[in-house]
């Protein structure tokens, strides 16, 4: 037989030219890869960023008046304004166009107030009450009286003070002080529907909230705060403190009381005597303050001194969110509806500001820190991006979800760990090579069952089960473990023939399954249905989550860790057992410090897997955002918290960019745990390579 040896200098063209394009593809699609990922993360970083932009405010338009007399009310559609003097009623375009004919107006109004909505005016016309509404159609403004054009007399005299709330379109109540005391009155289609009288009642300041069910009455240094129905108003409660001015933010719950300390924030909690006003926390800044002007749809609120200072608040921040240092002469101030645009009056001018802050609530310190949201009890973590009511404020606190997360993940690690771990030792070790032909398979084709299905499963199936058995579920760890030791010490005692090498595992899974049935049943007997017995006890808890998740896991990390353990040099183990060690300290010395590097690293993907998992806690918990309970209560994660909320987050708001923030989130918390796992995994590759070398 001849043989054909090829020559040195031997070339193949079509084997270059295949080995050249094979290797440039690959090349293409890694670097393919990476900058998917790139573009990926500069996305959401790009969606996100907007969230941590400052507030901005920028002059736009100067206007001059006609009428040099201070203004009495105010305010804007975003396009054009109205204003309330002693003299005249007038509406200005905002983009500096001529003004239309003032509306004189019949007498001197001596002071007048706004609703919370700013559609209606109530003018005190030397003791008299008259309500006037702006009326802005297309552009352009008319002056209407719901009321009647003639001011409203009441009996018990002339007013000196007053509030007033719209209750609906053709409804009104005015808190009016007079001589006699606080008269409330219900008024609607120049008709008195209702009249409260609160006698011997004199208030410095009167405030009504948005629904008129609260009236706030100061008087010297007492705020009196009185409950009121369809059957009259009651005392709720006194507290001492001399108040300079009431203001109260959107939404109607919290309250700003302004005195010498500066601006504070107040809303009510439960108590045993019902609710009370607490008061949160002084804004920063606010000691010098002359005037407060709330936005009319969000809870934020704008202050101005006497040297020009302009500052805006956000009710869930501790100090000023903007500031702006502008000449002196501040008069009044007035928001857009929609809080895009301030305007700012002086003598005989105003001078229109476009403010950039669509996000007020939203700051770094808030996703982490506890707040003190409106009728809660204490400061607290709490997610909840929407409600029923328009007025509601949004809670974005990311602590119960990482939280959350964190907690299903750890205990869905340390239920699947020694599983996974115990069954890739003794198959990579102990058991017979054809038995592991047919185990290791199986077992990894557990991990081809989608998450949606195992969190069907544990949500329907498995839930309603572990609160009937829940005794027998906590007490079946240790009731295996003992019973694996128990075999352990009574197997030398079998026949030989039943004692072959790599086949005790035929003999101990009948038996471990008796064990398990056992112990599931027998509590049943003694202490049925335990779950529902218990307080705090919920269905689809962690614990539910927990075991599902560490199902889903075991075959992850037996995979990993079984060829671990397999790729270690033979010949290692064959010196280990020659040496007189026995095959359980050959396992422990030998095999598991070599294969050490690759157990890590399966751990570490088993954890990743876990942290990112989201149709098994979707479906398995009871999906509520809380930071407190245990094994029994329920969680959401980040991942479940996406899916769940994202169809419903509008494209540009401040829910839309959070979620998107908790999906970078959860990306940056994934390439830093697997950089941390591949450190330590090199290390201990070159710890334990110099064993590797000599096998």
């Amino acid at each position: 037989m001849s043989i054909n040896r090829i020559p040195v200098h031997f070339s193949d063209r079509r084997r270059r030219a295949t080995d050249n394009l094979v290797r440039r593809v690959v090349t293409a699609c890694g670097v393919g890869i990476l900058l998917l990922m790139l573009l990926l993360f500069f996305w959401l970083i790009w969606v996100v960023l907007p969230l941590f932009s400052a507030p901005g405010m920028h002059a736009t338009t100067n206007i001059q008046l006609w009428d040099k007399t201070p203004m009495l009310a105010m305010g804007s559609d975003g396009h054009l304004g109205w204003r309330i003097s002693r003299n005249e009623a007038r509406f200005i375009p905002l983009d500096g166009q001529p003004a239309a004919p003032a509306l004189a107006l019949n007498g001197k109004p001596d002071a007048a107030i706004a609703s919370f909505d700013n559609r209606s005016v109530l003018l005190n016309m030397q003791g008299e009450l008259l309500l006037m509404q702006p009326v802005i159609r297309n552009g352009s403004g008319e002056w209407g009286f719901p009321l009647g054009d003639r001011p409203l007399r009441l009996p018990q005299g002339p007013v000196s003070n007053m509030a007033l709330t719209s209750l609906n379109d053709h409804q009104w109540l005015i808190a009016a002080q007079t001589a006699d005391g606080i008269s409330l009155l219900t008024l609607e289609n120049q008709q008195k529907v209702n009249q409260i009288l609160l006698p011997q009642q004199q208030a410095d300041h009167l405030l009504l909230s948005p629904d008129g069910s609260l009236l706030y009455a100061s008087s010297g240094r007492l705020l009196r705060v009185w409950q009121i129905t369809s059957d009259g108003a009651q005392l709720r409660e006194t507290l001492n403190l001399p108040p300079q001015s009431l203001h109260m933010l959107a939404g109607g719950r919290t309250l700003l009381i302004q005195d010498a300390q500066g601006v504070q924030q107040w809303f009510a909690i439960a108590s045993d005597n019902g609710p009370r006003l607490q008061q949160i926390h002084t804004f920063n800044g606010s000691q010098q303050v002359r005037g407060i002007t709330p936005e009319p749809q969000r809870r934020v609120f704008a202050t101005y001194d006497a040297q020009g200072k302009v500052q805006l608040f956000a009710s869930k921040q501790q100090g000023a969110i903007l500031t702006r240092q502008l000449a002196p002469g501040i008069q009044a101030l007035a928001f857009a509806p929609h809080g895009d645009a301030l305007i700012i009056e002086r003598a005989g001018e105003w001078q229109q500001f476009a403010l950039d802050n669509p996000w007020p609530d939203f700051t770094w310190r808030n996703l982490w820190q506890k707040i003190w949201y409106e009728n809660y009890p204490q400061a607290d973590w709490v997610w909840q991006s929407t409600a029923a009511g328009d007025t509601y404020q949004a809670k974005f606190s990311l602590m119960p979800l990482v939280l959350g997360t964190l907690k299903a993940a750890s205990l869905a690690l340390l239920f699947a760990t020694p599983l996974a771990l115990a069954a890739a030792m003794y198959t990579a070790w102990f058991m017979s090579p054809g038995l592991r032909r047919w185990v290791k398979p199986a077992i990894e084709m557990m991990g081809a069952l989608p998450s949606v299905v195992i969190g069907l499963i544990a949500g329907v199936w498995l839930a309603p089960h572990i609160s009937t058995a829940l005794v027998g579920v906590l007490l079946l760890p240790p009731v295996l473990a003992a019973t694996l030791l128990l075999c352990g010490v009574l197997s030398p005692r079998l026949p030989a023939s039943w004692r072959r090498p790599g086949f005790e595992v035929i003999l101990l899974l009948p038996l471990l399954l008796v064990v398990t049935l056992l112990t599931l049943w027998l509590p049943t007997l003694f202490w049925p249905e335990i779950g529902e017995r218990l307080a705090h006890y919920e269905q689809r808890n962690l614990l539910v989550a927990a075991l599902a998740m560490g199902f889903a896991l075991v075959p992850l990390i037996f995979t990993l860790s079984e060829d671990a353990l397999f790729s270690v040099p033979g010949a290692l183990g064959q010196g280990s057992l020659a040496l007189g060690a026995t095959p359980w300290q050959t396992l422990t010395r030998v095999v598991l410090p070599g294969a050490s590097a690759g157990i890590f690293a399966a751990l570490m993907i088993g954890f990743g897997r876990a942290v990112g998992e989201t149709m098994i806690v979707l479906m398995a918990t009871g999906n509520t955002p809380v930071s407190e309970g245990g094994l029994f209560a329920g969680l959401r994660a980040l991942s479940a918290n996406i899916a769940i909320e994202m169809p419903e987050a509008a494209a540009g708001s401040a829910h839309y960019r959070i979620l998107f923030l908790s999906a970078l989130l959860l990306l940056i918390f994934t390439l830093v745990i697997n950089t941390i796992a591949e450190l330590i995994r090199q290390r201990l590759r070159q710890r334990y390579s110099q064993h590797e070398g000599h096998g």
